[in-house]
């Protein structure tokens, strides 16, 4: 049936469940408040270009008046095609700053031909992506991550580092400075990659983490794959999970009072 509706019904619809999947997260986790100035980090990717395009139709519409500077940062990798989102943002007439770091070199100089280079190249991003949030009085800063992510994270935690931890939805960072948000939070990446497809982006692959078969992040997102094909509707309730969490059916004291649990009811006879 799918195959015989038009692509721009195709479009039309998927949009519709898309930008009501971001109204409920921005809902939800009171994301996006009246007079807020929006940082929308574009990586050039599928789901950073989702995320603008819907957040952009959301702001026509919304009751709200809030503005959007997209922000990129060019990390200077080999052959990166500088030109393609200052010329897409200003088609569409959207505020924009290219920010130039070379990160490349520095990750590639630090970390070992082989190993891993997301955990340094994301911690360096994020807090050039933090400077400029000061620079242009951000109150927000919006990032692409989607559903799967939140739950790749959840068990790379989980596996790796013996954590209970994901991705929030919306998060105060440690030195209390910034609010990060992910609009996407309900949203299927199989959704986004249809909506990126049918859009046609300009799609600009990272030669970074993304030429890394190896990783860590691949093998927990094929494990997970696998438990959706054979179990569909699986990841939407691993991600309900992390909204209906009992403290007292877990096991850490920081969190949860087990010291002073003691029966209150003992009978005598």
């Amino acid at each position: 049936m799918e195959a015989t509706i038009s692509p721009a019904k195709r479009l039309k619809k998927l949009q519709a469940r898309l930008r009501g999947l971001v109204g409920k997260a921005i809902r939800d986790y009171n994301q996006i408040e009246a007079g807020d100035r929006i940082m929308v980090c574009l990586s050039g990717g599928k789901d950073s270009y989702t995320m603008l395009d819907l957040l952009l139709a959301l702001q026509r519409s919304a009751p709200i008046d809030f503005e959007i500077l997209a922000v990129n940062l060019d990390q200077k990798q080999p052959d990166f095609p500088a030109h393609i989102l200052p010329e897409y943002l200003e088609k569409l007439g959207v505020p924009y700053r290219v920010v130039e770091e070379d990160t490349y070199s520095t990750v590639k100089r630090i970390i070992p031909e082989g190993k891993t280079m997301c955990g340094l190249c994301s911690r360096l991003r994020r807090g050039i992506l933090y400077r400029v949030a000061n620079e242009e009085g951000a109150t927000k800063i919006a990032l692409g991550h989607h559903r799967e992510d939140i739950i790749e994270t959840l068990f790379l935690n989980m596996f790796y580092a013996g954590r209970l931890e994901a991705m929030p939805p919306k998060l105060l960072t440690d030195d209390g400075r910034h609010v990060v948000i992910r609009p996407l939070a309900y949203c299927p990446e199989q959704d986004i990659q249809r909506y990126a497809d049918l859009r046609q982006f300009p799609i600009i692959p990272c030669t970074l983490c993304g030429s890394q078969d190896s990783l860590q992040r691949v093998q927990v997102k094929r494990l997970l794959q696998s438990w959706e094909q054979e179990y569909p509707g699986r990841t939407a309730s691993l991600l309900s999970s992390l909204q209906n969490v009992e403290l007292s059916q877990l096991a850490d004291s920081k969190v949860f009072d087990f010291a002073s649990l003691s029966g209150t009811t003992a009978q005598t006879h």
